[in-house]
């Protein structure tokens, strides 16, 4: 079973529609406690501000299953775009503490020296992989994704950056340490190369 964590933020309906059209037969939208224990790959998507998804989680009543399969048992999860972001220690956008999976903070874009930098970083671009891994298999290099985000992060640790993209700078847009993983695009909002990392996701990557 395939669980998208409904804790009140995120595309659910759009990534579940995804899940399916790339071949998954037992996906569930839900906020039990009981069937994210029972999960045997986890969905957390996000938007909006750090803070509010992060006390919205928090207050779900999830967070101990979550926890428990993901650190303890090793199921697979993909963060998607602020679910990603939540994987960190914090966020310069708020006081909230992040999960701490991932060690590292979400920091917002930072204006390059001598001219503006559009923030949000909204709209398609293309990834640039620094690493080899099953996430990524068969990924086309022109190949460009969805993206909407004032923030980005930042690993505290090179190894757990998969992927890149150019905003002004460099900014790893896709992000993984063993089971745990995240995109800072859409893939439910990317078409046929969204659907190519949750089908590497449901596959290959684990």
């Amino acid at each position: 079973m395939i669980v998208i964590i409904d804790y009140g933020v995120g595309n659910l309906g759009s990534i579940r529609n995804m899940l399916k059209r790339v071949g998954a037969q037992d996906v569930t939208v839900s906020s039990s406690p009981t069937e994210v224990a029972e999960a045997e790959r986890l969905i957390l998507p996000g938007v909006g501000s750090f803070d509010n998804a992060a006390r919205r989680l928090r207050e779900s009543g999830v967070l101990a299953s979550l926890e428990e399969r993901v650190l303890r048992a090793g199921t697979p999860i993909l963060g998607i775009c602020l679910g990603m972001q939540l994987f960190m220690d914090g966020s310069e956008e708020g006081v909230e503490p992040g999960l701490g999976w991932i060690p590292g903070r979400t920091v917002r874009f930072r204006e390059s020296a001598g001219r503006s930098l559009r923030i949000p970083h909204m709209g398609w671009n293309t990834i640039d992989p620094v690493r080899e891994d099953g996430l990524l298999a068969g990924m086309d290099p022109e190949a460009a994704y969805y993206f909407v985000h004032s923030y980005h992060v930042e690993c505290a640790v090179p190894g757990d950056v998969l992927a890149t993209t150019e905003h002004g700078y460099a900014f790893a847009s896709v992000i993984r340490r063993g089971n745990i993983m995240g995109t800072q695009f859409h893939p439910e909002k990317s078409h046929r190369h969204g659907m190519q990392i949750f089908r590497n996701f449901l596959e290959a990557a684990c």
